[in-house]
C-alpha cells in the first residue's frame, strides 16, 4: 500500500464532510482511509491507466467509504463527481438511490444534486450548475456518450470544473482482461470512452473501487516475460488505500478457512452436493428424475435438504427473535447454479413442486414432513449449540414450520430472477432485493451477482462450473459475503460440490495472498507455470485461469484429499518400494528426524504415491502442480546451498480415518498436526520445502482398502515469496 506523507492542507471543516460523517457512523480506521485517499488525489495525478485505488472486500462497505471520500472531496475543491457503475440497470438504480438518500440533507439545502445521466432533467439552470453535482453513469456506450455530450456540448461549464471520477467495481469493465474476443472488444471500447472523456476534461482525478484486485494490479500491457526473469512486477495504481473491514464482516476467510476448524460454527457451513445432482437440477430428464417424486427422490436430496433447512432455519431465527422480544425478521435463500434461463425455469418448477408437496404434507403426510423437519433441526442445532444461543424446542419449531407451510399463510415465496426487468421489479426503496414474505427463495444466474444486495441470506445453493471460473466473477458470485449477525450464521448453510468448493478456496487463497502482498507494499508477485518441456518458468498473469492455480506463501500446505486407496494387491508392493527408497535415503535411520533428499527423488516418490490413490467424484489431486511447486520452491533464489533438495519427514504406523468421525460424509484432511508436524516445518523449512510422508496402516475399519499407503503433505518454506502456479493457461486466441 502506497503511503503518503500528510499534507496538512486538507480542509476538514467544510459544508459536507463534518456533517456527513456525523450522520453516517465511520470507524476511526475508515476516516483515516477517507482522508488519506483525498490527500493522495490532491497530491498526485491519477488516470484510468494509473488510478488511485480503494481496495475492499466483497460487500464490505466500499460504497459507504467512497461516499465519505466524495463528501471530503467536495470540501476540497472538487465540483463534480461521476460514479461509474457496472453495466446493469439494477445496480445503477441501487447506487443512485443510495447516493440520493445519503446526500438528501445537502440536496434539500441546494448544496448538491444527484442525477442518473439517462434521466437527468433538461435545461439545468446556472443556479443548479453552481451546486456540487453527482452523476451516476452505467459503464455502457449510450450512458458514456450522454455524459460526454452533457460535459462538452450542453453544459460546457461542467467540463471545466475539478472533477472526481469514481469507477465502482472496476474489475468488471475497465482495464481488466477477459478471455473472449467479444468481451475483450466491448470492454476495450468502454475503457476507451472513459479515457477519452478524462483527457478532454480540464482537471480530473480517477479513483477505482474494487474488491477483486487481480485484473487491476496484475494486468500486463502486452508483456512478455523472459524465461530468465524470476518475478513479474505488476502495474501499480498511483496509490492504494484499503477499506477497513468491520468486525461483523463475513467473507472468504470464514467460508474457506475457519470452516476447516473442527468444532467451529463455520465447520457446519458447507453441505456437499454431488455432480450428478447438479446435472439433474440443470434440465428435465425423466429418465433420471421424475418431478412428482421430488419429496422422496435421492436424485435431488441436497436440493430438498437445502429448502427444508432454509425453512427450518428461518423459523428458528424467527422464534429466537420472538424470544428476545424483537420483531420477526424475514430471510432469504439464493439458488445460482446455471446462467441459462431454461435452467432457471426448470429449477423453479422443481422448487415450486417441492413447496407444494411440503404444503400438502402438513395435512396428508405428516410423518414424512416430521422426519424432514427433525433432520433439519438436528443439523442446525449443532451450530446453534456451539454458539451457545437459545434453541427453541423441536416441538416449537415444528409448529412454526407447519404454520409457515400453510398455503393460506403464504410465508414461503419462490421468485425467478433472470433478467434486468425481473430485478428492477423486485428492488425495494434501498435498491436491494425486496423480501416480501418471511421466507424468500430467489432463483437466477448472473443477474443476481455484481453488487445486488440480498438481506438476511442464510442459504446459498451454488453450482457454477469451475472450468469457467475467473477470480473477479466468482468472488462477485459470493452474495453470502457481507455483514452477518452471528445468530444468522448458526443457521446458514452453503451448498455446492466439493469440486466447486475447492476451486473457490483456491481463488480465496489467491485473493488473500495478493491482498497481503498489496497491504505490505510488496512490489512483485511471482506467476509461474510449466512449459512444454516440463520446466517451471515465469508467465504473465493474463494467461492464468485462477480455478486451476496453486497459491504459495510461507508454510502453505499442499496435500491430496477425498481419495480411496487402490486394491491391496496393487498398493502393497508400491508401498514397499517407497519404504526401501526412504530407508536408503535416510541411511536406514528414519526415527523422528528430518533429512534431506534430492527434489528428483521426492518427485519419484510422489509419482508412486499417485498410482496408489483413486479419487471420488468431485475430488482430484493436481500432481503436476504439486511436483512443479516442490521443484520451484526447492530451486528458488532463496534456497542457498540447499538448492535442489527437499526436507523429508516420515511418520509410520498412522491410523487416520478416511472420513471425519464427527461427519461421516466429510473426508479427513489432516494427516499432520499443526502443533507437532507444523511446528517442525516452521523450525526446519526456512529455505526449502518440507515433504512429509505419513505411512497409514490403511485398515478397513478406518474406511480404507486394507493396505498400508503413504499420504504426502508438502509445506512451503518460511521465506516463500507470494507466488501463483498455473496448471492451465488461457489460450493465446
Amino acid at each position: 500500500m502506497t503511503k503518503t506523507a500528510p499534507t496538512g492542507s486538507l480542509k476538514l471543516d467544510g459544508d459536507f464532510y463534518p456533517r456527513f460523517i456525523e450522520d453516517s457512523y465511520y470507524s476511526s480506521e475508515a476516516l483515516t482511509a477517507i482522508k488519506s485517499t483525498v490527500e493522495n488525489l490532491l497530491a498526485q495525478p491519477t488516470t484510468a491507466h494509473r488510478p488511485g485505488m480503494l481496495l475492499g472486500k466483497v460487500q464490505s462497505g466500499k460504497t459507504k467509504t467512497f461516499m465519505g471520500i466524495m463528501a471530503l472531496a467536495f470540501d476540497n475543491g472538487f465540483g463534480v463527481c461521476v460514479v461509474l457503475t457496472k453495466g446493469t440497470k439494477a445496480l445503477t438504480k441501487q447506487t443512485y438511490e443510495r447516493l440520493e438518500k445519503e446526500f438528501a440533507t445537502f440536496s434539500a439545502e441546494d448544496l448538491v444534486q444527484a442525477y442518473d445521466i439517462m434521466t437527468m432533467p433538461s435545461g439545468l439552470t446556472a443556479y443548479e450548475l453552481n451546486q456540487k453535482l453527482i452523476f451516476v453513469v452505467k459503464k455502457q456506450a449510450d450512458n458514456l456518450n450522454r455524459l460526454s455530450k452533457a460535459f462538452f456540448e450542453t453544459y460546457p461549464v461542467l467540463g471545466k470544473k475539478k472533477m472526481l471520477i469514481i469507477d465502482d467495481e472496476a474489475d468488471y469493465a475497465s482495464i481488466g482482461f477477459k478471455n473472449t474476443k467479444e468481451e475483450g472488444v466491448l470492454i476495450n471500447k468502454i475503457a476507451g470512452q472513459i479515457d477519452h472523456l478524462r483527457k478532454d476534461l480540464a482537471d480530473s482525478s480517477f479513483l477505482q473501487v474494487t474488491a477483486t484486485p487481480y485484473s487491476l494490479y496484475l494486468q500486463p500491457e502486452n508483456l512478455e516475460i523472459p524465461a530468465t526473469q524470476q518475478a513479474f512486477k505488476p502495474i501499480r495504481p498511483a496509490f492504494t488505500e484499503l477499506v477497513p473491514v468491520h468486525g461483523q464482516y463475513i467473507g472468504g476467510d470464514y467460508y474457506f478457512y475457519e470452516s476447516q476448524e473442527q468444532g467451529s460454527i463455520a465447520s457446519f457451513l458447507h453441505e456437499p452436493v454431488t455432480r450428478d445432482e447438479l446435472e439433474v437440477f440443470k434440465k428435465e430428464d425423466r429418465r433420471s428424475f421424475k418431478i412428482e417424486d421430488c419429496l422422496t427422490s435421492q436424485k435431488i436430496k441436497s436440493v430438498r435438504d437445502a429448502i427444508v433447512n432454509f425453512v427450518v432455519g428461518g423459523c428458528i431465527r424467527r422464534l429466537q427473535n420472538a424470544h428476545e422480544g424483537k420483531p420477526k425478521s424475514k430471510f432469504s435463500f439464493i439458488i445460482h447454479t446455471e446462467a441459462a434461463q431454461a435452467a432457471h425455469r426448470w429449477q423453479q418448477r422443481v422448487v415450486n413442486t417441492l413447496k407444494e408437496q411440503l404444503e400438502e404434507s402438513t395435512k396428508n403426510n405428516k410423518k414424512l414432513l416430521d422426519l424432514l423437519i427433525e433432520a433439519a433441526y438436528k443439523n442446525l442445532s449443532q451450530s446453534i449449540l456451539v454458539a451457545k444461543h437459545y434453541l427453541p424446542s423441536l416441538a416449537e419449531v415444528r409448529t412454526e414450520v407447519y404454520e409457515a407451510l400453510r398455503p393460506d399463510r403464504g410465508q414461503l415465496m419462490i421468485t425467478k430472477v433472470n433478467s434486468e426487468d425481473d430485478v428492477m421489479k423486485q428492488l425495494d426503496e434501498q435498491g436491494q432485493l425486496k423480501l416480501r414474505t418471511p421466507l424468500n427463495i430467489f432463483i437466477g444466474g448472473q443477474i443476481l451477482d455484481r453488487g445486488i444486495t440480498v438481506q438476511n441470506l442464510i442459504g446459498f445453493f451454488y453450482g457454477r462450473r469451475p472450468n469457467r471460473f475467473q477470480q473477479d466473477t466468482v468472488l462477485q458470485h459470493s452474495r453470502m459475503f457481507g455483514f452477518r449477525p452471528l445468530q444468522d450464521l448458526t443457521v446458514t448453510r452453503f451448498y455446492t460440490s466439493p469440486e466447486i468448493y475447492d476451486a473457490m478456496r483456491r481463488i480465496q487463497d489467491s485473493d488473500s495472498a495478493l491482498r497481503e502482498s498489496i497491504a505490505k507494499g510488496d512490489q512483485e508477485v511471482i506467476f509461474i507455470r510449466k512449459d512444454d518441456a516440463g520446466k517451471v518458468i515465469p508467465c504473465s498473469p493474463n494467461k492464468i485461469l485462477l480455478s486451476t492455480t496453486t497459491t504459495l506463501k510461507p508454510f502453505k500446505r499442499l496435500l491430496p484429499v477425498g481419495f480411496q486407496t487402490d486394491y491391496k494387491t496393487r498398493v502393497t508392493p508400491i508401498t514397499k518400494e517407497i519404504d526401501e527408497m526412504l530407508d536408503d535415503a535416510a541411511d536406514h535411520n528414519l526415527g523422528d528426524k528430518t533429512f534431506l533428499i534430492p527434489w528428483s527423488l521426492a518427485k519419484q516418490i510422489i509419482k508412486k504415491i499417485e498410482s496408489t490413490l483413486t479419487f471420488e467424484a468431485g475430488y482430484s489431486w493436481d500432481v503436476s502442480a504439486f511436483i512443479a511447486c516442490m521443484q520451484y520452491l526447492s530451486k528458488s533464489d532463496d534456497a542457498g546451498t540447499q538448492a535442489g533438495s527437499v526436507w523429508c519427514l516420515v511418520r509410520k504406523d498412522r491410523k487416520a480415518r478416511r472420513f471425519l468421525q464427527s461427519s461421516p460424509t466429510e473426508f479427513y484432511d489432516a494427516p499432520d498436526t499443526s502443533h507437532i508436524e507444523g511446528e517442525i516445518a516452521k523450525k526446519v523449512a526456512t529455505q526449502i520445502p518440507m515433504l512429509m510422508l505419513f505411512r497409514q496402516n490403511g485398515a478397513e475399519v478406518q474406511g480404507w482398502m486394507g493396505a498400508p499407503f503413504y499420504w504426502p503433505v508438502l509445506y512451503s518454506p518460511k521465506n516463500t515469496k507470494t507466488a501463483i502456479f498455473a496448471s492451465d493457461v488461457v489460450d493465446e486466441d
